[in-house]
């Protein structure tokens, strides 16, 4: 029923004026709209809805996975811009914070301003 209908992700926000800076600028995501209750970006194959809320719990995993052709590069390139990766005491992760999974791929993750965690992978 739903399989060729548009996705949009959502995640929360206390702080959107440095949020739009951080999924625009940090990210690179391309700022869509400003409706006054969320902010709207997007990528290549959807869209992120960063929504006003008068508090944020964040999750204890990722809410979102950006997939990419070349983590050490866009770990890099983020970090460069002030990302700081994430490190987790049960997986073993190289010197940039990339945990190498059992079948190949690779995963790092990060906070955006609110603290909800978000991940770049790298699938085999």
């Amino acid at each position: 029923m739903l399989a060729t209908a548009q996705i949009t992700a959502l995640v929360g926000t206390v702080k959107p004026e440095i949020a739009k800076a951080f999924y625009a600028d940090i990210l690179g995501l391309k700022f869509i709209s400003d409706d006054g209750f969320a902010l709207v970006f997007e990528g290549a194959n959807a869209r992120v809805r960063v929504s006003r809320v008068p508090g944020v719990t964040p999750a204890g995993y990722a809410v979102l996975a950006f997939t990419v052709d070349n983590i050490e590069q866009v770990v890099d390139g983020l970090t460069a811009k002030g990302v700081i990766f994430a490190r987790f005491g049960f997986f073993v992760q190289d010197a940039r914070g990339i945990w190498t999974a059992p079948d190949g791929a690779k995963v790092a993750w990060f906070h955006d301003p609110d603290l909800n965690l978000l991940s770049v992978v790298q699938h085999v």
